[in-house]
């Protein structure tokens, strides 16, 4: 019974950091005033950041679980998002497997960046695909004082505050 209770708080937990996660990668500052480009691969590489951010503190807090069951959210509305543009059971795999290879690489990518420098270079690779604008050392800065905030905060009930935006 006790382990019931704790998937279903994990999983209301983590529909709820998921919420905070897309609603704060669809804020219109990311477009308009860092280059972001506003497309599909543009959204994804924005909720993957602040995915990161988020997995960051549960892996340096503890909370496995919520964590997983975070990712477990996550995909699951990366599969919904592919169906409803059109996309079919037949080759979903593939494009599951491409989308989750992305998801990891980029992970690892952030998890590497251990300042600024790293952070810039890391989001010049994946999110700005190569191309560094003006804007990516500040982007860079918001995604460290992102991690630097959410370090003390307490996320197991699934509430989150990324602050303010950029």
């Amino acid at each position: 019974m006790l382990n019931v209770l704790r998937k279903t708080r994990n999983r209301d937990a983590a529909r709820r950091l998921h919420a905070a996660i897309v609603a704060r990668a669809r804020e219109p500052v990311f477009f308009r005033d860092f280059a972001v480009a506003d497309t599909l691969d543009g959204r994804f590489d924005l909720i993957v950041l602040h995915a990161w951010l988020v997995f960051d503190r549960l892996r340096a807090a503890g909370l496995n679980d919520l964590s997983q069951a975070l990712m477990d959210t996550l995909f699951v509305n990366f599969d919904e998002g592919l169906r409803d543009l059109g996309a079919g059971d037949m080759g979903m795999g593939r494009r599951m497997k491409t989308l989750a290879d992305a998801f990891y690489g980029r992970l690892a990518a952030y998890d590497a960046a251990t300042d600024g420098d790293g952070m810039r270079a890391a989001l010049v690779r994946n999110l700005y695909r190569g191309e560094e604008p003006d804007c990516a050392a500040a982007i860079a800065r918001y995604g460290m004082e992102i991690k630097e905030r959410l370090s003390k905060a307490d996320l197991s009930e699934g509430q989150l505050d990324f602050g303010p935006l950029p």
